[in-house]
């Protein structure tokens, strides 16, 4: 096997997983925490933004030839989850207390997408390159579909388990969160 195979196997069936590992773990740590009564709809809010953020960057991913315009949409999407990782652990971090194993979580969280990244570059290096102005190839600014899709059965299994393990939790957290602001609010009232 080439380091090409195992890079790309490396990928799909270690890092890709561990991400949404990390990401359950995250929402548990949230609910023992009981954010909705802490830090709230708003760290909730955050929490949507960084998934729709890295959600987008596995779309491209998947589905899309990883060319130029579709590197430059994975470091968009990486840099945008770390300007929002920062709002979201400045904000919390003035409303409640934030563990070791949760902070633990938190470094997976940040280091898994530019892992990932990093790798996706040198698995596709001349375009990588090319979006910079260098290298012999140029540039593809063209969104296409994969020429060679990823396995049907792989993608319906990592998107279904994401939805299970990541989004239907975050999307629980939400709405614990937003009840309880809804019932702060009518107190006051």
């Amino acid at each position: 096997m080439d380091v090409a195979t195992l890079l790309a196997r490396a990928l799909l069936y270690v890092l890709a997983p561990l991400w949404l590992v990390v990401g359950f773990l995250d929402y548990a740590c949230h609910r023992q925490q009981r954010i909705e009564a802490t830090a709230g709809l708003h760290e909730s809010n955050l929490h949507l933004l960084m998934l729709a953020e890295l959600g987008a960057g596995v779309i491209v991913a998947l589905f899309l030839e990883l060319n130029a315009i579709a590197l430059a949409l994975l470091l968009l999407a990486c840099v945008a989850h770390e300007f929002t990782v920062l709002r979201d652990l400045s904000y919390a971090q003035s409303r409640r207390r934030i563990p070791w194993f949760e902070q633990w979580v938190h470094g997976l969280q940040q280091a898994v997408p530019w892992v990932a990244f990093a790798a996706l570059v040198l698995l596709h290096w001349p375009q990588a390159l090319a979006l910079v102005g260098l290298g012999d190839a140029p540039a593809d600014w063209r969104l296409r579909l994969k020429s060679e899709p990823l396995p049907a059965s792989y993608i319906v299994a990592f998107l279904g388990a994401g939805a299970i393990a990541v989004v239907a939790p975050f999307l629980s957290e939400w709405r614990r969160c937003r009840r309880r602001a809804r019932a702060r609010t009518l107190m006051a009232h």
